[in-house]
């Protein structure tokens, strides 16, 4: 089931009015990455609040995108125009401590360290594998459009898909060997 418009309306219409039609973003603008994503969890057939996630993904910024559209203080908006499991997915993807989550995400008592409050926990394997899914779609939308980034992320994307590879759907797997192996 894809996001109707309806649902995904409210959303593009505040990431319009935050500027992000207008920030430049490998492959066009922010706002045209975030709709790739989106249409890449409706393609593998991610539930709707998970590709709503997927269009939100960079509202408070992530590890490796500093830039946010909304301070955290704020989150109440993007959850009025999203609805609340997939903000929480937004600020679960958006918290994510790369660096001490990464190796151990495929554990299912792995901790998850949360950049913005510095504590860890362990989520629930439901939002284990939509974290997991929304950064495939993430990075294989980056990995497609940008030779130079293939080059340089391919290989330790690879690896690190690979290591998670049972919190992935077949066609995110599917999707990872193909655009980060080739």
């Amino acid at each position: 089931m894809t996001a109707s418009h309806a649902e995904s309306g409210p959303a593009v219409a505040l990431l319009s009015g935050l500027g992000a039609a207008d920030m430049d973003h490998p492959g066009g603008t922010l706002l045209a990455h975030l709709t790739r994503v989106q249409g890449q969890l409706a393609a593998w057939g991610a539930r709707p609040a998970l590709q709503l996630a997927g269009l939100c993904h960079a509202f408070y910024g992530t590890d490796g995108f500093p830039g946010a559209l909304l301070p955290l203080d704020r989150r109440g908006e993007l959850a009025a125009a999203v609805g609340a499991e997939a903000e929480a997915l937004v600020y679960l993807y958006a918290s994510c401590d790369r660096g001490a989550t990464y190796p151990t995400l495929a554990d299912a008592e792995g901790p998850f360290r949360d950049r913005f409050t510095g504590l860890s926990h362990i989520p629930d394997p439901h939002p284990r594998r939509d974290f997991a899914e929304l950064s495939a779609a993430n990075e294989i939308d980056l990995a497609r459009l940008d030779p130079a980034f293939r080059d340089r992320w391919g290989p330790e994307l690879l690896s690190l898909f690979t290591r998670i590879r049972p919190l992935l759907s077949r066609p995110a797997w599917a999707d990872c060997q193909e655009v980060l192996a080739g």
